[in-house]
């Protein structure tokens, strides 16, 4: 029975008492606190891989934190919180020396309060209008300024129905190259015998209209000595020629 018994035992050279772990110490001992308020850990297994994940609660920022074995999922309101923090932080250390930085940064805070509160008025009165005002008011008015709109765009469109179809004296009408170069002719040489431009124009046309009517007399109503002529040309149709028959024997 002696053998059994451990009488002497080994410490080794590197041996730390104070290292020991207490057997009657507990488990899951939770020590860090905040303010007061303990910060508990908490242990739990993943239900597919088992896997051992850790998280603890954070009573500074209302929250948790993961420790181990898992991510956290992205949040964006979360990057918001956090700049605003920071940008709080930064204020106070700014106006921790700073009296000048202090009452500027007040008076940014009430002239955005003000702001705020003229906003918040303008609202006021606008709901205010609104609710004084009925749906069939809105719709008669609605209703209203379509018809004006029309009936502004159909005066444009008569309006410039008139200025092209009634009023054909404000168009320049285009002459042909011809008839400028014949007229630039006539008035160089009425300008040269003496003849204003006028007085040739009315000559040249009496001259044409005379042209025109000679002719058509003469086509439909011809003369004594246009039928002789026109009988000498039907006569005068050249020698005629009398071939020699052949001889029968």
């Amino acid at each position: 029975m002696g053998e059994r018994k451990v009488l002497n035992k080994y410490y080794p050279p590197n041996f730390d008492p104070s290292k020991l772990l207490r057997v009657r110490r507990p488990k899951n001992q939770q020590t860090k606190t905040y303010l007061g308020i303990q910060i508990f850990r908490v242990f739990f297994k993943c239900t597919k891989c088992s896997a051992e994940m850790t998280i603890k609660t954070d009573p500074q920022n209302s929250d948790y934190a993961v420790e181990s074995g898992a991510t956290r999922n992205f949040e964006p309101w979360r990057a918001e919180d956090e700049e605003a923090e920071k940008e709080r932080r930064k204020r106070e250390s700014e106006e921790m020396g700073d009296a000048m930085k202090s009452l500027e940064n007040r008076t940014l805070d009430s002239k955005r309060e003000m702001d705020i509160l003229a906003a918040l008025d303008e609202m006021k009165s606008m709901k205010s209008r609104h609710a004084r005002v009925s749906v069939d008011s809105m719709l008669e008015a609605l209703q209203r300024t379509a018809a004006e709109k029309e009936k502004k765009i159909e005066e444009e469109d008569e309006a410039l129905i008139k200025s092209i179809f009634q009023k054909p004296k404000e168009f320049v009408r285009r002459i042909s190259d011809d008839v400028f170069n014949d007229d630039e002719d006539l008035t160089r040489l009425l300008s040269g015998s003496g003849e204003t431009s006028n007085d040739g124009l009315k000559r040249r046309k009496v001259s044409e209209d005379a042209l025109t009517k000679a002719n058509v007399m003469a086509h439909f109503c011809p003369g004594p000595g246009t039928r002789k002529q026109n009988k000498k040309t039907q006569n005068n149709k050249g020698p005629i020629y009398k071939w020699p028959k052949p001889s029968t024997n």
